[in-house]
C-alpha cells in the first residue's frame, strides 16, 4: 500500500474513514441547503441572515470545547461519538420534517443551528483525539492527511449532489438524507474490534482541568502561533458557504446548482491538499504560515474575478491552500503535544478555528451585504496575508531560526531552526557512532 494510504492497512481505521465519508457527504449537503434555504426561501438574499445562521452554529464551539476537551480526555471516545453521532442525525431529521411540512420559519432554522452547535461542541475534540486510537503514533500525520482527504472528497460530492435535490425535491428532503447518513458512522464505531485500538491515557476527575490544558498551551509558542494564524483566518477568510453563496447568487445571478458547482470545485483543490499532506510525515510551523500567506493571496485574486467560471476555477487553488494550512495545523498541534492533555488542547484549538467563526460570520455577511460579496472575499484574503506575515516576523525574531535560498537545488527555500539543526546534528553523530561499532565488531 503506498504511503498516501498508509493508515489504511488498520480494520478500525477502514471502518472510520468509509463511515465519516458517507456522514460528510450528508453534512456537506446539509450545510448547503441551510444556508440555501435561509438565502433564497425564508429571506430576501440576506447575507447577515446566513451569517447569523453560521454563527449560532459555531457560537456553541467557543463557549462549550473547553469543557468537552475535558470530557474527551476522561470518557471512552468512542461511546461519546456515539451519542454525538446519534444527537446530530436526531435533529438533522427534525428539521427535515419541519421543512417537509412547510412550517419552517427563519427562527426555526436558528434555533436548529444552534442546538447542532451545541451537539457538534462536544463531538469534535472527541472526533479529532479518537483517530490517535485507530493507528500507531508514528502513522497519526497520515490518518490526519486521510481523515481531511475525506472530509474534502466529501466536500467535493456533497454541494454538487445538494445543488440537484434542492432544484429537483427542495431542501426538506436533503436534511433526511444527512439524518439517515450519520447511521454509518454508529455502525463502523459499533462494529470496531475494541482490543485493537490504542487507548489513550484519561484524565482522573479534578478541579483546575481546564486551567491546566490553557497552561499546556501558554507554555508553548509554537502552538500559540499556530491558534493566532488559524483564529484570524477562520474569522474572516474561511466563510466559503457564506461568500459562495453571496457570489453566485448576488454577484453572477446564479442558482442553486452554481452555487453547489463551487463548493465542488473547491473541494478539487482541497482533496489534491489532503492527498499530499497524507504523505508528510512531520508538518511543521512555517508550512502552516507559508500556507496560510498563499491562501490569502488567492482569495485576493479571486475578490477580482471578473465572471463566474474564474471565480470557480480560483477554488482551485484556494481549496488547496486552505486545506493544506489546516491539516498541517491539525497534524502539528495532535503530534507534538502530550496524550495525557491532547483532548483538551484539540478542543482549544477548536475553539479559536471554529469560534471565531460567530465573531466573523455576521462581520463577513454584513460587510457582502452593504458593500458587496466582492469585499466579503477580499478583506478576509488579506487579512490573512497579513496574520501570516505577522507570525512569520514574529517566530523569526524570537526563534532566531535562518532562512537560505539555493537556486541550483531543492528546495530553494530552507528554513532551519537551530534546536533542530543540533537535534539532526546529534542524530548523525549517534548514527555514525553505531556504524562505526558494528563495522569494529
Amino acid at each position: 500500500m503506498s504511503a498516501t494510504f498508509a493508515s489504511l492497512k488498520y480494520p478500525n481505521y477502514r471502518l472510520w474513514f468509509g463511515a465519516a465519508l458517507v456522514a460528510n457527504i450528508g453534512t456537506w449537503m446539509q450545510r448547503v441547503a441551510q444556508d440555501w434555504l435561509v438565502l433564497t426561501v425564508l429571506t430576501d438574499n440576506s447575507g447577515t441572515a446566513v451569517g447569523i445562521t453560521t454563527a449560532l452554529q459555531f457560537l456553541p464551539v467557543l463557549l462549550l470545547s473547553a469543557w468537552a476537551g475535558v470530557l474527551a480526555d476522561r470518557l471512552p471516545k468512542r461511546g461519546l461519538l456515539i451519542a454525538t453521532q446519534t444527537a446530530q442525525g436526531v435533529l438533522a431529521a427534525g428539521l427535515g420534517v419541519l421543512v417537509l411540512s412547510g412550517g419552517a420559519e427563519l427562527w426555526h432554522v436558528y434555533l436548529f443551528a444552534l442546538a447542532l452547535g451545541v451537539v457538534s461542541a462536544f463531538d469534535g475534540p472527541a472526533r479529532q483525539t479518537f483517530v490517535a486510537e485507530l493507528v500507531p503514533h508514528e502513522k497519526l500525520p497520515n490518518a490526519v492527511g486521510l481523515n481531511s482527504a475525506s472530509f474534502n472528497a466529501a466536500r467535493l460530492i456533497g454541494p454538487g449532489i445538494a445543488g440537484l435535490l434542492i432544484a429537483a425535491v427542495g431542501t426538506g428532503w436533503v436534511f433526511m438524507i444527512n439524518a439517515v447518513s450519520f447511521g454509518a458512522t454508529i455502525i463502523a464505531l459499533l462494529a470496531m474490534n475494541t482490543s485493537t485500538l490504542r487507548t489513550m491515557p484519561r484524565s482522573p476527575r479534578g478541579k483546575g482541568q481546564i486551567r491546566e490544558g490553557i497552561a499546556y498551551v501558554r507554555n508553548r509558542t509554537d502552538i500559540m502561533v499556530i491558534m493566532v494564524v488559524m483564529g484570524v483566518v477562520s474569522m474572516l477568510g474561511l466563510n466559503f458557504q457564506l461568500t459562495s453563496a453571496m457570489m453566485a447568487r448576488v454577484e453572477f445571478g446564479k442558482g442553486a446548482g452554481e452555487y453547489g458547482v463551487l463548493g465542488s470545485i473547491l473541494a478539487i483543490g482541497s482533496l489534491t491538499g489532503a492527498l499530499l499532506a497524507a504523505r508528510r510525515e512531520r508538518p511543521r510551523v512555517r508550512l502552516v504560515i507559508g500556507a496560510a500567506f498563499v491562501f490569502g493571496l488567492c482569495m485576493t485574486i479571486q475578490a477580482f474575478s471578473p465572471n463566474y467560471l474564474t471565480y470557480a476555477l480560483l477554488c482551485i487553488p484556494v481549496g488547496f491552500s486552505s486545506l493544506t494550512m489546516l491539516t498541517a495545523a491539525n497534524a502539528t498541534v495532535q503530534t507534538s503535544t502530550d496524550p495525557a492533555v491532547r483532548g483538551r488542547v484539540m478542543a482549544l484549538y477548536m475553539v479559536v478555528l471554529l469560534g471565531a467563526t460567530p465573531i466573523g460570520s455576521p462581520i463577513v455577511g454584513w460587510i457582502a451585504e452593504a458593500w458587496g460579496p466582492r469585499w466579503a472575499v477580499g478583506i478576509g484574503g488579506v487579512a490573512s496575508m497579513l496574520v501570516a506575515l505577522a507570525a512569520a516576523l514574529w517566530a523569526k525574531r524570537s526563534w532566531q531560526f535562518e532562512v537560505h535560498v539555493r537556486r541550483h537545488s531543492r528546495p530553494h527555500l530552507v528554513v532551519v531552526h537551530p534546536e533542530e539543526q543540533r537535534a539532526e546534528a546529534a542524530a548523525r553523530l549517534e548514527t555514525q557512532d553505531a556504524s562505526q561499532k558494528s563495522s569494529t565488531a
